[in-house]
């Protein structure tokens, strides 16, 4: 019913509700980015000192998008995002009272485990209230919110970041999505797919009185006397489900092109300022890094999701990642420029490895919504965005290393490891659905 109707105003206030979700998200996601450089100077950390404060995040993320994503498959994805927002606001806003490194990485870590769980809930939402033909354009836009709330972060720190201090981006960061919560509270809907897969007697009325606003000129009569039968009901959802003979391959491709694209992109995303410090800019003029490099994604995003149901995804992942390749070196080789960078140059390809690093994630997100039936979509979302925060956690861990051992332009060169991993796992990817919908 809902392939076959149109776009309407609750489907609409749905993604828009998810849309802030995902920016809130973002925006705490790299808060430790652009306030890094003020975190080091203000508790004299070096980059090794650092790495611990910036991967704890990523711990939190890993774990909360394998435990809280597959809790939306059992208690429903609308009270598992109140969950996410509720932990990932009351952690951000600990953090700007920290008083030391150690308070930081604890509430980092929480901070982690919200944002984490957010992320997968509202994926499968989304896709359950789109209808099909719109589904790739509906989710691209939603997870616009990511890099929109970086960039919103980016500018933030950028002019804020002196008058307000690192405790101040972190309680602008936990505060909004508190008070946000109130409004998802009042008017998030749980998904339709959700309740008549529990098939339960209650939920018939809930459904009713969802489709109703779905489609408001669905005749009442007829809406009380429907019968609501699940699309699929032909999988548990369980880890065990996920990796046997019907889905073992997609998901062990996906999840190597989640680790190892997850893993350069938060390299690049986390350490991004403190490598243009390093490389000799002010630390406000670095925090610009973020907008740059998210910019030019949110751009590039709607071209990806006009294509992805016209062309082979495999097709436009492998383009864009050897295009990322291409990037990540063109970037070392500018990093050896030393005193003579031209920062004109750096600036250009740092906004084009956006889209060739960033861009493949919006088409994973794509394959896992389209690989899952509904009773097991959460938690295939759930563990393939874990094992791409688990790739985060080594990226950003790696990520002060490789500054630390070979500079700026070994940075940069040591992106093309992940990327090249990434394209390989692209090519294990079979492009046909192998779940009915």
């Amino acid at each position: 019913m809902i392939d076959a109707s149109s776009l309407s105003k609750f489907q609409w206030q749905t993604f828009v509700l998810c849309f802030f979700v995902t920016l809130f998200d973002g925006f705490d996601t790299q808060a430790i980015a652009y306030t890094g450089p003020a975190i080091a100077s203000a508790f004299h950390l070096g980059p090794s000192e650092l790495t611990p404060l910036i991967v704890a995040g990523t711990v939190g993320m890993a774990l909360g998008a394998i435990s809280l994503g597959s809790l939306g498959d059992r208690i429903g994805r609308r009270l598992t995002i109140l969950l996410a927002v509720l932990v990932f606001g009351i952690f951000s806003v600990a953090t700007g009272f920290a008083h030391s490194p150690a308070e930081i990485f604890l509430a980092r870590f929480f901070t982690g485990l919200g944002m984490g769980g957010a992320v997968p809930a509202v994926l499968s939402l989304v896709s359950e209230f789109a209808p099909a033909r719109h589904r790739g354009l509906v989710i691209t836009g939603v997870l616009l919110g990511l890099p929109t709330g970086a960039i919103g972060g980016g500018l933030l720190g950028a002019r804020l970041l002196s008058h307000i201090g690192w405790q101040g981006i972190f309680m602008v960061g936990g505060i909004l999505p508190l008070v946000y919560l109130l409004i998802l509270y009042a008017h998030l809907p749980e998904s339709p797919s959700f309740l008549a897969v529990q098939d339960l007697p209650r939920h018939r009325q809930k459904i009713a009185v969802l489709l109703g606003k779905i489609m408001p000129a669905l005749d009442k009569a007829t809406l009380r006397a429907a019968s609501f039968i699940a699309p699929e009901k032909t999988v548990r959802a369980s880890f065990r489900t996920l990796i046997n003979s019907r889905f073992l391959r997609n998901t062990l491709a996906v999840w190597m092109t989640y680790f190892c694209n997850w893993a350069a992109w938060f390299m690049l995303l986390l350490w991004l300022p403190t490598v243009l410090k390093t490389a000799g800019l002010p630390p406000e003029q670095a925090a610009l890094g973020t907008v740059i490099v998210n910019s030019p994604a949110i751009f590039f995003c709607l071209f990806m999701a006009y294509y992805l149901p016209k062309k082979p995804v495999r097709l436009l992942l492998t383009t864009t990642l050897a295009f990322g390749i291409a990037v990540a070196f063109g970037l070392g080789l500018a990093g050896n420029l030393a005193e003579n960078i031209h920062w004109a140059l750096v600036f250009f390809l740092i906004g084009a490895a956006g889209v060739g690093i960033g861009l493949p994630q919006i088409a994973l997100n794509y394959v896992v919504i389209e690989a899952y039936p509904t009773e097991l979509r959460a938690t295939g979302a759930g563990w393939a965005i874990g094992m791409g925060r688990t790739g985060s956690i080594v990226g950003a861990a790696l990520g002060g290393w490789c500054l630390k051992v070979g500079g700026v332009a070994g940075f940069y060169y040591a992106l093309t490891v992940p990327l090249l991993l990434a394209l390989l796992g692209v090519l294990m990817i079979r492009t046909q659905k192998i779940a009915a919908t």
